[in-house]
C-alpha cells in the first residue's frame, strides 16, 4: 500500500513539473524574441546615427563652399561696381567733352540761327544788367587764355592747405595755412624767404581769435577773411596786426555741402581779383551749383550774388579774373586739371573766347587756388607742393548790340 502511495505521489510530482515546464517555455521564447528585436533596433539606430553624421559632415563642407563662393561673388561684385563707376565717370566726361565740342563747332546750317540767338541773349543780358542797377566799377576786360608756365616753389606741410599773398598795398608778404583746421597762420616777409630751406626761422606765427577751417581763406588789405571752424556759415574778418575780429557775416545759403566735391573740407571759398572780394559756395537747392557773391570788404555787406550754372561735382577749385569765375575740374583718382565751366558777371563771353584750358599734370587734386592779380599768377597747393601757375591773359572782346 505504501509503495502504491509513493508511486502515486511520484506520478503527481512528475505531472506538476511537466505543467510548470510547459508554462516556462512560451515565456522564454517571448523573451528571446524581444531580445532579438531590441538588438535589431539598436543596430538600426547605430546605422542611422552614422548616416546622420555623414550628412552633417557633407552639409558642413557644402556650407563652407557656399560661404567661399559668396565671398568670391562679393569681391567680384565690388570689382564690377568699381569698374562700372569708372566707366560711368569716363562716359560722363566724354559726354561733357562732346557737348563742349558741339557747342563750339556747330553744324553749318545752324550757324545763322545760333548767331541770332547769341545776339538775342546779349541784348537780354544787357537789359537785365541795367535793371539790376548794380555798380561794381569798371570791368577790367581781361580773360584767361592759357597757362604759360608752372613753378614748384617747395613742398611743406599737409596734403591740404593754402598759401597766398595780399594783393593790396604792394605787400610782398606770403601767408601760409597748413592743414584743414587751425587757429594760426604763418607770415613770411617775401616769396624769396619762403623758398629758403630755413624759412620757418624768419617767419611770424599769427594766433587768431577763432580757428579757421577748409582751404578757402584770403588776405586782403591787411585783414584775413576766413570761414570760422565749427560753424556752418560764419565768415570772420580779423585784423592781422592787433589780431582781433573787426567784423563778421552770416552768409545765407551755405550748408553742409562742400563748395568743390574734390575738396571735401572746404565749404566756403573767399577769393580776390582785380574787382575786389568774392565768396563762392555750393547751394544744395540748386543741385550743387555754385553761387557767386560780391562782398564789400570794408562793411562785410553783400553787394550782389549770382546763381551760376557751374556745378560742384568733380570740381576741385575756382578763381576769378576781372569778374569772371573759372571753375577747375578733375577726377577723384587724380589727373590733369582743366577749366570746364566759367561765369562772367558783366556780359556774355563769346564762344571763341571760351578757353580749352588744361593745367600741367600735377601730383593729385589741387587743395586750393588763389589768384594774385598783380602778376597774373595762381598760388596753388597740390598734395603738399606749393606751386605757382603763370597765366596767359588777353583783353576781352565785348559783343556790341545793333
Amino acid at each position: 500500500m505504501y509503495v502504491g502511495l509513493l508511486h502515486l505521489a511520484t506520478l503527481l510530482l512528475l505531472a506538476a513539473d511537466t505543467s510548470h515546464a510547459q508554462r516556462i517555455t512560451p515565456d522564454l521564447a517571448m523573451m528571446q524574441y524581444f531580445q532579438r528585436r531590441l538588438i535589431q533596433l539598436e543596430e538600426r539606430l547605430i546605422k542611422c546615427e552614422h548616416n546622420t553624421q555623414l550628412h552633417s559632415q557633407k552639409i558642413y563642407y557644402l556650407s563652407n563652399e557656399i560661404h567661399g563662393q559668396m565671398n568670391r561673388i562679393g569681391a567680384h561684385k565690388a570689382e564690377v561696381k568699381t569698374q562700372v563707376e569708372s566707366v560711368a565717370l569716363r562716359v560722363g566726361r566724354l559726354e561733357r567733352d562732346m557737348e563742349y565740342v558741339q557747342n563750339n563747332i556747330p553744324d553749318q546750317p545752324n550757324v545763322h540761327m545760333e548767331e541770332a540767338l547769341l545776339d538775342q541773349q546779349v541784348k537780354e543780358a544787357r537789359t537785365l544788367k541795367k535793371k539790376a542797377k548794380t555798380d561794381f566799377g569798371t570791368d577790367c576786360g581781361t580773360v584767361l587764355t592759357g597757362v604759360e608756365s608752372m613753378k614748384i616753389v617747395k613742398k611743406a606741410g599737409d596734403i591740404y592747405g593754402a598759401w597766398l599773398r595780399d594783393p593790396t598795398k604792394g605787400s610782398a608778404k606770403v601767408y601760409y595755412f597748413d592743414g584743414i583746421k587751425n587757429d594760426t597762420l604763418i607770415e613770411f616777409p617775401s616769396l624769396k624767404i619762403f623758398h629758403e630751406s630755413n624759412f620757418l626761422q624768419k617767419s611770424n606765427t599769427i594766433q587768431l581769435p577763432f580757428p579757421w577751417q577748409g582751404t578757402g581763406h584770403v588776405v586782403y588789405n591787411g585783414f584775413v577773411y576766413y570761414h570760422q571752424a565749427d560753424t556752418t556759415n560764419r565768415i570772420l574778418k580779423v585784423h592781422l596786426l592787433n589780431r582781433t575780429v573787426s567784423d563778421s557775416i552770416i552768409l545765407p545759403g551755405v550748408r553742409h555741402l562742400p563748395v568743390y566735391a574734390l575738396s571735401p573740407h572746404t565749404f566756403v571759398h573767399l577769393v580776390v581779383d582785380e574787382m575786389g572780394l568774392w565768396i563762392i559756395h555750393a547751394d544744395p537747392d540748386l543741385g550743387g551749383n555754385l553761387v557767386l557773391t560780391k562782398l564789400d570788404p570794408g562793411t562785410m555787406h553783400v553787394e550782389h550774388f549770382w546763381d551760376t550754372s557751374c556745378n560742384s561735382r568733380d570740381a576741385e577749385a575756382a578763381f576769378l579774373i576781372c569778374g569772371t569765375m573759372y571753375v577747375v575740374y578733375n577726377s577723384r583718382h587724380g589727373g590733369r586739371s582743366s577749366v570746364r565751366c566759367l561765369y562772367a558777371i558783366h556780359d556774355i563771353i563769346l564762344n571763341g573766347e571760351t578757353p580749352v584750358l588744361f593745367f600741367p599734370k600735377g601730383y593729385t587734386n589741387h587743395a586750393s587756388m588763389q589768384y594774385y592779380p598783380k602778376s597774373k599768377e595762381l598760388y596753388s597747393w597740390d598734395d603738399g607742393y606749393q606751386t605757382i601757375y603763370k597765366l596767359d591773359v588777353k583783353k576781352r572782346n565785348v559783343a556790341t548790340s545793333n
